[in-house]
């Protein structure tokens, strides 16, 4: 349910309508637009408070049936948002892809990822220089120094570089030298760094929570698109459920009904999904076929010897095949690579 407020709503207006809906039990976001305020009103039984909030100050309507993120709706803006990285267009006919490795580990490394990655078509370049880990004893990245080794990666290849963020006080830094802000799974959820990719004009990439609905994913990017980027890729890398034969359940239904939700670019992630490289290709081709946008995928020179998710990780031999796959597929659908 969304909440219209009248034009010019204080703020003390709006911390009071706040205020009575999170006692009440529900999530909210205020969302500021040329045409006003809204407030999206997210949880179980919210009708049970319309009576209240339509004699509150400062409410003018109520839309119950209305998405809890007005800005990231299609209902909003019908028309697909195509988001540029320089010459490179995510949500247009182009099925894009990005790959490298998991984590930036040295020079050598990174060069040679990037050098097999551009050869093979890749159009962005993955890789992670701050890697949040679930165990503190894990390989946590090289910091900055990774990420100048990718802008050095990005010099001499002409690729794109997508690099995670982890903290609001790095984005500046991270913005600096990378071309596109990815906000992993762990910190779909932390929305102090989500309002802080919101107030900087990179492109964000956007992964779902390992155990967050749809809709809490297009609440994360109503953040962003509040805070004032409307330069949001969405990621599906799967989500945790009972079944442990994969690291994940790469949920492909998300897929199509993200394009009937919202008007931001869907892409996918077979990687992190599968948990081991033999399955990858077999799911980045049905992320094509459901209509992805693009793909990330973890592709290592020696996976056998990788820092993180080496058993994920492509060879770059392998990455050739899947790509090779994927220019006969992408044109069976009426796309291109």
């Amino acid at each position: 349910m969304i909440a219209v407020l009248e034009k010019g709503a204080s703020l003390r207006r709006k911390a009071e309508i706040v205020r009575f809906l999170e006692q009440e039990g529900f999530r909210v976001q205020v969302s500021e637009t040329a045409e006003g305020a809204f407030v999206s009103i997210v949880g179980e039984g919210s009708e049970s408070v319309a009576e209240a909030l339509r004699g509150m100050p400062g409410v003018v309507e109520l839309k119950p049936d209305a998405p809890g993120y007005p800005l990231v709706s299609r209902t909003h803006k019908p028309e697909s948002t195509r988001v540029k990285v320089e010459d490179i267009v995510i949500g247009g006919r182009e099925v894009v892809v990005i790959a490298g490795p998991c984590a930036v580990e040295s020079r050598e490394q990174i060069l040679q990822a990037a050098e097999v990655v551009r050869s093979a078509g890749a159009r962005l370049l993955r890789g992670g220089a701050f890697k949040p880990r679930s165990s503190p004893y894990s390989f946590q990245g090289l910091g900055e120094r990774g990420l100048e080794l990718l802008a050095e990666a990005r010099d001499r290849t002409g690729l794109r570089v997508v690099t995670e963020v982890v903290a609001p006080e790095d984005v500046d830094l991270v913005a600096e030298h990378a071309d596109v802000l990815q906000i992993g799974a762990r910190n779909m959820h932390n929305y102090r760094l989500l309002s802080a990719v919101g107030s900087q004009p990179r492109p964000v990439l956007l992964k779902r929570g390992m155990m967050s609905t749809v809709d809490e994913m297009l609440l994360a990017a109503e953040y962003i698109v509040a805070g004032g980027n409307p330069r949001v890729i969405l990621c599906e890398r799967g989500i945790r459920t009972f079944e442990t034969s994969s690291r994940n359940t790469l949920d492909l239904c998300a897929v199509p009904i993200l394009k009937e939700r919202t008007h931001l670019p869907v892409i996918v992630d077979p990687s992190h999904a599968a948990g081991r490289r033999e399955w990858v290709p077999a799911l980045a081709r049905a992320a094509v076929a459901a209509g992805a946008d693009g793909l990330i995928v973890e592709v290592h020179p020696d996976p056998a010897n990788a820092a993180s998710d080496g058993r994920q990780s492509l060879t770059p031999d392998g990455f050739r095949e899947l790509m090779r796959e994927l220019g006969i597929l992408t044109t069976a659908v009426g796309r291109c690579m």
